[in-house]
């Protein structure tokens, strides 16, 4: 079995369905990634949904303004978790957060400080990018699993897995394979 705790980063139907303006076109190539890894991981496992708040404050509030479909209730249909992650994600495991960064003290918690933090999901540049810096931060341990990502297109993709990659040793680079073997 993998050491450490996987967190699922934001495998929701607003990332998934090709008419959302935030699509990721590999969302079942990562989700693909996904699927092989949570069987090493079993209950060590995290997902996380990304939902709008209430009422935006500071920048939020432009962003909002430039994304206004996605003032909806955490509730919405856009939010949910795709059905194939549904049916794995008991309540308890499931993290809403308003910000793209997923690090909180919960995960934190469920990490411990000297634990092992493994990213997967979406999108490699935004909301998985904004969590393996933060808990890089925080001195945790962090591999992102390149192949179990997507971002918002493939050049994004591969530039935020540059760019985490410079923060090594505290951020590592990995595939499925070379987690948890074929």
């Amino acid at each position: 079995m993998t050491t450490g705790w996987l967190a699922v980063i934001d495998m929701q139907h607003v990332f998934a369905e090709p008419d959302s303006p935030w699509a990721a076109p590999r969302y079942a190539e990562a989700a693909a990634g996904v699927r092989r890894l949570l069987p090493a991981f079993a209950e060590r496992v995290t997902f996380t949904r990304f939902v709008a708040p209430g009422e935006p404050t500071g920048a939020w509030r432009a962003y909002y303004a430039q994304w206004p479909f996605a003032r909806q209730s955490p509730e919405a249909p856009l939010w949910r978790l795709t059905a194939e992650f549904a049916d794995r994600a008991p309540l308890e495991h499931v993290m809403d957060a308003t910000t793209f960064g997923k690090w909180s003290p919960e995960l934190a918690a469920r990490v411990g400080p000297e634990g092992r933090l493994v990213l997967a999901g979406v999108s490699t540049d935004c909301c998985v990018l904004s969590t393996a810096l933060a808990a890089a931060d925080a001195g945790v341990e962090t591999l992102v699993v390149s192949d179990a990502c997507a971002g918002a297109d493939d050049a994004s993709h591969i530039r935020a897995l540059d760019m985490m990659e410079l923060y090594g040793p505290l951020i590592r680079i990995v595939t499925v394979d070379q987690l948890i073997g074929t």
